[in-house]
């Protein structure tokens, strides 16, 4: 259900972060290596950056087609350059609309957010609804209702803890059939990372200029940690914290 990633320390090109990899999220829209629901992530992709000299808010670019097809992306990823990138290849949960809008990464003024799982959009809009002055989602689709409640909690938490809010109101959530909320967020703000794990995989790992956030490690190389299922990472440029969701 969806592979993501997130670069965040000295500036590196679109390509670098998303094309070029042994197993970048190119080649994961085909064939990622350890998505546990789902085969391939061809119902779209995206990919968010920031320009701090510019603009505070991140730009974006997304399409409700295989990443593979689309020859404009490639075309400009090696021209791009931020030092926070969040960008995300999608498969989606059976029923939801694939369309640009349902796509990853999400944005709220200066936030960008991916949501690897699923979540039963019925509870999901229900939770929405009980928070007075939440957003409208962008899509039906279960993710866009979970970044609209996102939004709501980070208007009045830290970011950490916005997300952590999020995963625990809706982590307990069920489809009719039984099938549990999976709730892998990845969500920045342009200065940190906060991932959670929630019945999905999620790995980092720390280099000599800063630190990617990604579902699966997009190479074989070492330095790579597995973040342990139900935790949430909070990452800068200096240090990686995780901490259990549920103690």
């Amino acid at each position: 259900m969806c592979r993501h990633l997130a670069w965040l320390g000295a500036p590196r090109t679109l390509a670098e972060l998303t094309l070029d990899r042994p197993s970048s999220l190119l080649r994961q829209s085909w064939a990622p290596r350890r998505m546990r629901h789902g085969t391939v992530n061809a119902d779209g992709f995206g990919v968010g950056w920031y320009a701090p000299g510019l603009r505070p808010e991140p730009a974006r670019y997304r399409r409700a087609v295989p990443m593979w097809t689309d020859a404009s992306y490639s075309s400009f990823a090696g021209a791009v350059t931020s030092g926070c990138v969040l960008a995300a290849v999608r498969s989606a949960t059976v029923g939801m609309p694939v369309e640009e809008t349902a796509t990853a990464p999400f944005a709220e003024g200066r936030l960008l957010l991916s949501h690897n799982g699923r979540v039963a959009a019925d509870g999901a809009l229900r939770e929405l609804a009980a928070r007075p002055g939440a957003p409208v989602p962008d899509s039906r689709c279960d993710s866009a209702i979970v970044a609209a409640l996102l939004w709501e909690s980070a208007s009045r938490l830290p970011l950490p803890r916005a997300v952590a809010d999020v995963v625990l109101t809706l982590g307990g959530l069920r489809e009719p059939d039984g099938t549990p909320s999976r709730l892998n967020l990845l969500v920045t703000d342009g200065t940190q990372l906060v991932a959670s794990t929630w019945r999905d995989t999620l790995s980092y790992r720390e280099e000599v200029d800063g630190i990617v956030v990604a579902s699966e490690p997009d190479d074989d190389e070492s330095g790579w940690v597995d973040v342990p299922d139900q935790y949430l990472l909070v990452a800068d440029t200096h240090k990686v914290t995780l901490s259990s969701l549920i103690s």
